[in-house]
């Protein structure tokens, strides 16, 4: 796993314990054929500066998290801005972008009020294997 932060490399950040977050970082990896993309557990101590350094709650986030040096996305912009880094046919999702924040953001938190009823939970993060692993913050 990579033991320094990047600056400019895109970070998404995810609940570790959660199957379909888990699910969206293995998902995306493999498309990411530039390997662009780092990933770190929402509680990872990795995580946790991330959401100190960028002021957001380090105890009570219940969303993706995309970083982009000094930019941050939550929710459904997260979830598109990644669409949109993976190029085609991810990026058709991009024109959603102009929908209200608060109609995508409803959706994206009625998924993820239930996440865990519908997908399960893991009683520990995620262990990365593979060429993901080291893409993965400590």
């Amino acid at each position: 796993m990579s033991p320094e932060i990047p600056d400019e490399d895109p970070i998404i950040l995810f609940d570790g314990v959660c199957n379909l977050c888990n699910g969206f970082v293995q998902y995306i990896a493999p498309r990411d054929t530039e390997e662009r993309f780092y990933f770190a557990s929402l509680q990872s101590d990795v995580g946790q500066e991330l959401l100190e350094r960028h002021d957001l709650p380090t105890d009570a986030l219940e969303s993706v998290v995309l970083i982009e040096g000094d930019d941050v996305y939550v929710k459904s912009g997260a979830v598109l801005r990644t669409a949109y880094h993976l190029g085609l046919p991810y990026r058709l999702l991009w024109p959603f972008r102009v929908l209200p924040r608060r109609l995508r953001n409803w959706a994206y938190d009625f998924v993820a009020a239930r996440r865990y009823r519908w997908f399960g939970k893991k009683d520990q993060c995620m262990m990365p294997t593979g060429n993901i692993q080291e893409r993965f913050l400590e």
